[in-house]
């Protein structure tokens, strides 16, 4: 390159690399765990070096909590493209207790996935989550009861909390046929809350 010409990127370029960024760290996350997780790891991943990384993040925990955010964000969207029916967070139930899910963690829910490592991150990257979180949690609610989403909040969260739990239970499970079982059982127990409210 010649003395004086400068590179000059497309407006574009930084909010797509971060996404890109993003895309890849939240399946990274999920796949190897936030500790396990490096910038090195996770900057490879996005086709970056580390000296990309302080432009988009300030820190390893700024990344954490955009990306799983984001991860949220991404499960919301595709529920409110269901349609926000109590027949949409049937399907949800249904489709998020499979082995499907259980054998494809990185593709999964980042709660079930991350949830015990996000519980000792610092407090910035749990309010993160939290906040988007109950974004998610609102849309459950709208399917319950357009009308009245506020009131329905606990319950979309109690739901959820059957989902991840039984989720989290049946990958730490070394009997298939066993795991196979608290899945169904999960499935059984969220449709009843869910006929029951």
């Amino acid at each position: 390159m010649s003395e004086g010409v400068l590179l000059r990127y497309d407006p574009d370029h930084k909010p797509a690399t971060r996404q890109r960024i993003l895309a890849s760290a939240g399946r990274r996350l999920k796949e190897d765990g936030i500790d396990r997780s490096g910038i090195s790891a996770l900057m490879a991943d996005a086709g970056l070096t580390n000296g990309a990384f302080y432009s988009h993040f300030s820190s390893k925990q700024d990344l954490v909590a955009t990306a799983i955010a984001q991860e949220l964000d991404d499960q919301a969207e595709a529920f409110r493209a269901h349609g926000s029916t109590p027949e949409a967070l049937e399907f949800f139930i249904r489709e998020y207790l499979t082995q499907w899910h259980v054998d494809h963690r990185g593709d999964g829910c980042p709660s079930a996935a991350l949830l015990d490592e996000i519980g000792r991150c610092n407090e910035s990257t749990r309010k993160t989550y939290s906040e988007a979180l109950m974004g998610f949690i609102d849309e459950m609610a709208i399917a319950l009861s357009p009308g009245s989403a506020t009131v329905e909040r606990s319950k979309a969260l109690s739901i959820y909390a059957v989902l991840v739990g039984t989720m989290q239970l049946s990958r730490a499970l070394t009997d298939p046929e066993l795991a196979a079982r608290v899945l169904d059982r999960g499935v059984e127990n969220a449709m009843n809350a869910l006929r029951s409210l």
